[in-house]
Parts: C-alpha cells; sequence; structure tokens
C-alpha cells in the first residue's frame, strides 16, 4: 500500500509516517515511480509506535525495543548497554504509574456512574410524571 492508504487506515499523518522512516521506526520499499510502498504489517508497527508514543517512550527507546514488540522475546542486538536497559526500566515504571492512575480514574468513574444512574432513572420518572399530569 502507498502512504496515503497507509495514512488513512492508521489514522497517522503522511508527515508523521514519513518522520517515522526518517527515525528508522518504519520501512518501506520504492516503486519504479519512486512512491513509497508498505505491508500489510506496517499498519501493526504505526499502531504500535502510536502506543508507545502515547507512553511518552521517546523515539530513540522505541527504535530500540520496536523489533522486540514484533518477536517477544527476540534480542536483536548482541551487546545491551547498561544505560539503555537503565533507560528502559525507567520507562517502564512511568508506565506502570500512569496505569496505576488511569486505573484509580477508571475505578472512580465507574462509582460515580454507579451511584448516578439510579438517580438519572428517577429523575427521568419524576420528569414524565410532570409531563403528563
Amino acid at each position: 500500500m502507498r502512504i496515503g492508504e497507509l495514512s488513512r487506515r492508521t489514522g497517522v499523518s503522511v508527515r508523521l509516517l514519513r518522520y517515522y522512516e526518517e527515525k528508522e521506526l518504519l520501512r518501506s520499499t520504492r516503486d519504479d515511480n519512486g512512491y513509497r510502498e508498505y505491508t500489510e504489517a506496517s499498519l501493526d508497527r504505526v499502531h504500535k509506535i502510536r502506543g508507545l508514543l502515547e507512553y511518552g517512550i521517546p523515539t530513540r527507546i522505541i527504535r530500540t525495543i520496536l523489533p522486540c514488540l514484533n518477536s517477544p522475546g527476540a534480542i536483536h542486538m548482541r551487546v545491551v548497554a547498561p544505560e539503555t536497559l537503565a533507560k528502559l526500566e525507567h520507562e517502564r515504571e512511568q508506565i506502570q504509574r500512569r496505569i496505576e492512575a488511569h486505573t484509580k480514574d477508571r475505578e472512580a468513574i465507574d462509582a460515580y456512574l454507579e451511584q448516578a444512574r439510579p438517580r438519572l432513572r428517577g429523575l427521568s420518572e419524576v420528569h414524565h410524571a410532570y409531563i403528563e399530569g
């Protein structure tokens, strides 16, 4: 598929897809006309990149771990620098904190909804009675 179709199917701008290529997060081939061509697997890869970016993980770290996400457990480097591991551990801790915060937020919303729904039904019945009466 061409870059425009990849953009439409992922919701990611063409400009951003080119940026991902520049940062070596995404790969394409070129057809005879010089147009970029992407595989179906590029769809999943773009979604993974977006998800990692949303968690605040920088592109330099994403480039390191992205191959492992395509084949879990596959390490594509012979030597891992201690600072890279430290950065990944820090990013993982940040993600875990966000997950915990989002979980608490979701639980609070669930509790609110649980209390609000019966009240809404009661208001709706009073409103109908008022209109009909």
